[in-house]
């Protein structure tokens, strides 16, 4: 399939072009506990730095599968200490032959969002976001490697706890974050670990497709003033511990920058 044929515009999504690169991933973060509240981790300012792993990706982009394996690569190898990532499975590969069971418009949004804030020309699959602050092809590992040692390197900018108390598909989140401004948005990722999918028609068909930490809700809520706060999130129908878990970041609204990252079942809030 040529660029042209991968455009937005034939998509008719947004006025970004969406070509085709090399690459898939996958990922999920973050335990709650049934009337229990979830515990959480805070990376201070002064201590080691962290890297979000943000990918764009489609079961039905034939490049994508090489990422999807990279990143699950590096979580192993990190066992995730300092590492997070997060797979969006994009919308608009939908309507070329294999529909993405995972796939959420939403998702492609945000992509089209990062695309205005570190002002490329356009977007593609797989694309890879680290920190919000840079891009790169999802398959691209020594590119990717270099940009993890160099973020890990940095101190943090800011701090984050939160606990999130699971009632039946309800979620009530608690949250403190420090050195965040009126420009942050607290992000509440639910990530399903793992999954398997044998694609029938596309690019891939007849493929077995792994994915890892695979972004099935995202919300957003506006940070109050005072830096603490509380709000419900509905959580996906039959919300399953054993493979599924929340991510938590901080997320400046004027370019795109996470600031912080946490994930609830790490360590204590005090």
């Amino acid at each position: 399939m040529d660029k042209q044929n991968r455009s937005m515009d034939r998509f008719r999504i947004l006025p970004l072009v969406i070509c085709s690169i090399l690459g898939a991933f996958s990922m999920a973060a973050i335990v709650v506990r049934n009337s229990k509240p979830a515990k959480s981790e805070s990376i201070n300012p002064g201590e080691k730095g962290f890297v979000v792993l943000e990918l764009f990706t489609s079961e039905g982009c034939s490049s994508c599968p090489p990422a999807d394996e990279l990143l699950a690569k590096i979580q192993k190898e990190s066992d995730r200490k300092g590492i997070y990532i997060l797979a969006y499975h994009v919308d608009y590969w939908d309507r070329l032959g294999w529909k993405d069971a995972f796939s959420n418009a939403e998702y492609s949004k945000r992509q089209v969002q990062y695309g205005k804030w570190l002002h490329t020309s356009s977007v593609y699959t797989p694309q890879l976001i680290v920190n919000g602050k840079a891009e790169f092809v999802g398959s691209n590992e020594s590119a990717i490697r270099g940009a993890i040692a160099s973020q890990l390197a940095m101190k943090p900018k800011a701090t984050l706890k939160f606990q999130v108390r699971q009632e039946n598909d309800k979620g009530t989140v608690q949250y403190q974050a420090t050195n965040a401004s009126k420009n942050d948005n607290l992000l509440i990722a639910v990530l399903q670990k793992n999954a398997e999918t044998k694609v029938e028609r596309g690019e891939n068909a007849g493929r077995i497709l792994e994915h890892v930490q695979i972004v099935r809700q995202l919300d957003s809520e506006r940070l109050n003033a005072s830096g603490q706060g509380n709000f419900k999130i509905d959580l996906p129908k039959g919300f399953n511990t054993n493979n599924e878990e929340i991510l938590g970041l901080i997320q400046d609204q004027t370019n795109g920058e996470i600031l912080a990252v946490v994930e609830a079942n790490r360590g204590n809030m005090n």
